[in-house]
């Protein structure tokens, strides 16, 4: 059966490029609709769907794909989730499973684990002032982007004292979290978390290089999804990383290399 990519952009064509690298069918890969909205026709009998257009279609196109009978998505597309409960109840409805990320890098998935213990750490000294700085290509249309806000999330949520984010203008209260954004040239994303105290700073850094980081982690949420039924709804990506962490399947992925080999 067919997989379809919705979103012939940058990260469709990369994932596209990795399903075919790994020996699978060209998948379909579907670009912006004339009509503004595609048909169930263009995804029929479609197992799995990726979504990776733009925020303000991600409802629409799923709902084109479960009406298709897809039943299996992952969701790499960010800006949406204001919707996020609508899609879980619709993805319900349909019994269907989707695995939804700001970003399905599997580095950023260990890097927010390690912000937690961080700030676990520093939010119980004194001085210790947390900020968040985060920088893309300059096209990049939404600001912070999905990762800094799950970034600034989990700060929020281990910190002692900061409980929302600074504002935009002036200066920020103790109780707020500076969240930086930077939209110039291509970086394909850098994520910084520091800790800055009156004589040092300490600060932990992700810089991708390239698009290839969030296209191992999409397939990865494909081959989870695939791999037997999940429960209908919502699934976040750190269900993947905890199955690739215990190595659960390990030796499926073992057996498709050797596989590979053979052939």
């Amino acid at each position: 059966m067919p997989t379809v990519i919705f979103g012939s952009g940058i990260l469709g064509r990369a994932i596209a490029a990795g399903l075919v690298a790994r020996g699978e069918p060209p998948p379909i890969v579907l670009g912006r609709p004339p009509t503004g909205r595609h048909l169930a026709a263009d995804v029929a009998g479609a197992d799995l769907a990726f979504e990776a257009s733009r925020a303000d279609a991600v409802v629409g196109n799923i709902e084109v794909a479960l009406s298709a009978g897809c039943r299996r998505l992952v969701v790499a597309t960010t800006g949406w989730l204001d919707e996020r409960a609508s899609v879980d109840d619709l993805l319900r409805s349909y019994a269907a499973s989707a695995v939804v990320a700001p970003s399905f890098s599997l580095g950023i998935a260990l890097f927010l684990r390690m912000v937690e213990v961080a700030t676990g750490l520093f939010g119980r000294l004194d001085g210790y002032d947390p900020y968040v700085v985060e920088w893309h290509r300059r096209e990049k249309l939404d600001r912070p982007s999905g990762t800094a806000l799950e970034i600034a999330r989990r700060v929020l949520a281990a910190h002692p004292t900061k409980t929302r984010l600074a504002a935009t203008a002036g200066a920020p209260a103790p109780d707020e979290l500076e969240v930086v954004s930077i939209r110039a040239g291509a970086s394909p994303g850098l994520h910084l978390v520091g800790f800055d105290a009156p004589g040092e700073s300490v600060e932990l850094r992700l810089t991708a290089r390239d698009r290839s980081p969030y296209v191992t982690g999409a397939l990865a949420a494909a081959d989870w999804l695939r791999r037997r039924p999940r429960s209908p709804g919502i699934h976040a990506f750190d269900e993947v990383v905890d199955d690739l962490l215990a190595g659960r399947d390990g030796a499926s992925q073992k057996r498709r290399a050797v596989a590979g080999v053979a052939g």
